[in-house]
């Protein structure tokens, strides 16, 4: 999936349409953010719910639960090379905000590595004053010395970018002319040593998109002023995003600019020479690596040209300097099947790695080219009715690790090497449920239109068919997104224990099945993963699982606006209901944060024409006084800068004058994820457990 976005200007009437409706909407005041009277009704919100859900008897026993699980000195501490040492960032009871710390992979081969702390988030918070979040590092590569870190206030997505030296373990000081942004949606991405692409926001009302990011690239040079930066491409306001990058191939570096038009669209080019070239490829392909000389692209849509037919979904290759030349001959690298899509593609020093999901089961292959240059595979041999995730793959290395997780194993970690292909087992959590008591089936429920769709329900050995189960179906269903098995021992000791089943839903929208998938649910088809949705329900309930009653959903974001339109779509179907972080005004989603990058999955509300097939579905605009809804337990974060928190705020006050009896909570902190830190983390959690507890017993 390309991360682009689609905004749409407004004109004449549609213009005027949008403020009638604005009149119309008595709850828009709840929009501003941080408001003194939007916030004192937050709180008042806040309090009553908390109250309510906290009175759950084992609540208090739900939060150690999480918070044990969370701060777990025995999970494993992912890391990351850079360079010849691994790095690792880790949160517990002592570090809340986490530090930045680094090891040997001798030392990290152990089971009690020796870290050396690199960058203390706790310690800089409090000398500073702010309650700072580490968003991400990225190193200049190959020297790996110099990175920018990205520190967001309290889990907003802007960020403020300072450049860190690896080797002093501390900020670049001011006498060495370090790179600094200042708080903004930004793009900064290494060129060399001195030299940058940047994208920001210079405060001129022309520099970001109308999506928030960034509409143009700059390329910056140490020591000299921001504003004297030198204009390398500057996109339409319309567009998403714009951005600078550089793809290497071992240690040859490939300078490109992007300019993505909607979230699913991208013109790109190759900046060489002080020029920019536009590579002939299609807007909706996607860039996936740059291997031996060659570029290689995922298609979303069907490609037949001289060189022949290429299907949705197959990932083909070109010579780089023919596609700079505009000569490019594209070759097949793979192509998926009828079950099988990619779900990673990975690039080493001598050889590409695919995990392919298959049936949403991952099998992870070697692809090598012999010397006529056919495509040769080998099965890396993993036993996996879960998923594989390939991690820390480097250009320059063919030494890279693999996690392995399912529902009822916790992940492993293993090392493998692309010449050898004999995983090694380095790092393995410990049980923290009682899994041995529960199994895990895949089934498959009929969707209106006939199309087969998967789920896994996670449940007791010795589970009666008897309909009144407590079930949690867990649903997402967009942008291209696959949910796949994964080990919680939050929902294993907290739900799974508590007598509950789990569901995980594969609907389309999702990328479980590939860009068909996905595409099948854009736009004007949005309901069919709202149908897929309820038709895995009714089967549950077929299959005497569970029932209406005993029945509780759950999804967040994207899902946010799932669970909002299946409680008021089929509010029979369910007793319980989770929207965390949502969309909901589906008329007025484009006008708020970022929601106008997101035209490409739904549509754009000012176009009479698109209005007509969203408002279909728009949760706010289908509540209705004379239906008995079930009681829903909305949550979102203030510094939630991507998805507004309007949403959620403007639905429930909406409810609650129409007497419809409803649960809030609004952490004060946390941005789009919900929790700053794991205290946070493990009480959000525990209310919804408590509150799907109490609903559906």
């Amino acid at each position: 999936m390309n991360n682009k976005l689609l905004p749409w200007c407004i004109a004449g009437v549609l213009g005027m349409s949008g403020q009638l409706h604005a009149e119309e909407d008595k709850y828009i005041w709840l929009e501003d953010v941080e408001g003194a009277k939007p916030m004192e009704w937050v709180k008042t919100q806040n309090a009553a719910s908390a109250a309510e859900i906290k009175t759950f008897k084992g609540f208090d026993t739900l939060v150690a639960n999480s918070l044990a699980i969370l701060n777990d000195k025995e999970r494993i501490p992912y890391a990351t090379h850079i360079g010849d040492k691994l790095y690792n960032f880790w949160k517990d009871d002592t570090h809340v905000r986490g530090i930045y710390r680094r090891t040997t992979m001798e030392e990290y081969a152990k089971a009690d590595p020796k870290w050396e702390t690199v960058l203390d988030i706790d310690a800089l918070g409090k000398a500073e004053a702010v309650n700072w979040v580490f968003k991400d590092i990225s190193c200049q590569y190959p020297e790996n010395e110099r990175c920018f870190v990205s520190l967001s206030r309290g889990g907003a997505d802007a960020v403020e970018v300072r450049e860190f030296n690896l080797n002093t373990k501390s900020f670049v000081a001011a006498k060495d002319k370090p790179f600094f942004l200042k708080e903004a949606k930004s793009s900064l991405s290494w060129i060399d040593k001195d030299h940058a692409f940047v994208g920001t926001d210079f405060g001129d009302g022309q520099s970001m998109t109308d999506s928030g990011y960034p509409r143009g690239v700059k390329l910056w040079q140490r020591g000299t002023p921001l504003d004297q930066a030198k204009p390398v491409f500057t996109g339409d306001k319309a567009s998403v995003a714009v951005s600078g990058w550089v793809l290497f191939d071992d240690k040859t570096p490939l300078s490109l600019v992007t300019e993505a038009h909607t979230f699913y669209t991208a013109s790109q080019y190759v900046y060489q020479d002080g020029k920019l070239i536009g590579l002939p490829l299609p807007q909706d392909a996607e860039i996936k690596g740059y291997f031996k000389g060659k570029l290689f692209i995922e298609l979303k849509s069907d490609l037949t040209n001289q060189d022949g037919n290429f299907k949705q979904g197959a990932v083909v290759y070109a010579d780089v300097a023919d596609l700079i030349a505009q000569k490019a001959k594209f070759s097949l690298f793979v192509s998926p099947t009828q079950t099988a899509s990619i779900a990673q593609l990975s690039f080493s020093k001598s050889a590409i790695f695919v995990n392919w999901l298959d049936n949403v089961k991952s099998k992870l292959v070697r692809y090598e080219q012999d010397e006529k240059g056919a495509w040769q595979s080998t099965h890396v041999p993993f036993e996996a009715n879960g998923a594989l995730t390939v991690m820390d793959v480097e250009q320059d290395s063919d030494d890279f690790f693999v996690n392995y997780t399912s529902f009822l194993e916790p992940s492993s970690l293993y090392t493998v090497n692309a010449k050898t292909l004999n995983p090694k087992k380095i790092k393995g959590m410990p049980q923290q449920f009682a899994a041995d008591k529960f199994k895990t089936e895949q089934y498959f429920a009929t969707s209106k239109d006939g199309t087969k769709v998967p789920y896994f329900v996670v449940m007791a050995k010795d589970l009666k068919l008897d309909g009144t189960n407590p079930t949690l179906l867990y649903g997402y269903g967009g942008f291209e997104v696959s949910l796949r098995p994964s080990y919680s021992a939050t929902i294993g000791k907290n739900w799974l224990e508590q007598g509950g089943v789990y569901v995980l839903s594969n609907i389309r929208g999702g990328g479980e099945y590939g860009p068909a998938w996905h595409q099948a649910a854009l736009k004007q088809n949005r309901h069919k993963a709202y149908e897929d949705f309820e038709a895995i329900a009714e089967d549950l309930i077929a299959r005497k699982i569970t029932s209406s009653k005993h029945l509780g959903i759950q999804g967040g974001s994207n899902g946010g606006l799932l669970m909002g339109a299946a409680f008021t779509r089929r509010p029979d179907l369910y007793n319980a209901v989770v929207c965390q972080v949502p969309l909901l005004d589906m008329f007025r989603f484009n006008k708020l944060l970022a929601g106008a990058s997101w035209m490409g999955e739904y549509g754009n509300p000012d176009i009479p024409e698109e209005w007509a097939y969203i408002k279909t579905y728009s949760p706010y605009h289908n509540l209705h006084k004379d239906v008995h809804y079930p009681k829903v337990f909305f949550t979102t974060s203030t510094r939630d800068d991507r998805v507004h928190p309007g949403h959620a705020r403007k639905m429930v006050a909406k409810m609650k004058d129409m007497g419809i009896d409803v649960l809030y909570y609004e952490n004060i902190e946390g941005g789009h994820a919900g929790a700053a830190d794991n205290n946070q983390a493990a009480e959000l959690n525990s209310m919804a457990f408590a509150y799907l507890l109490q609903q559906l017993r």
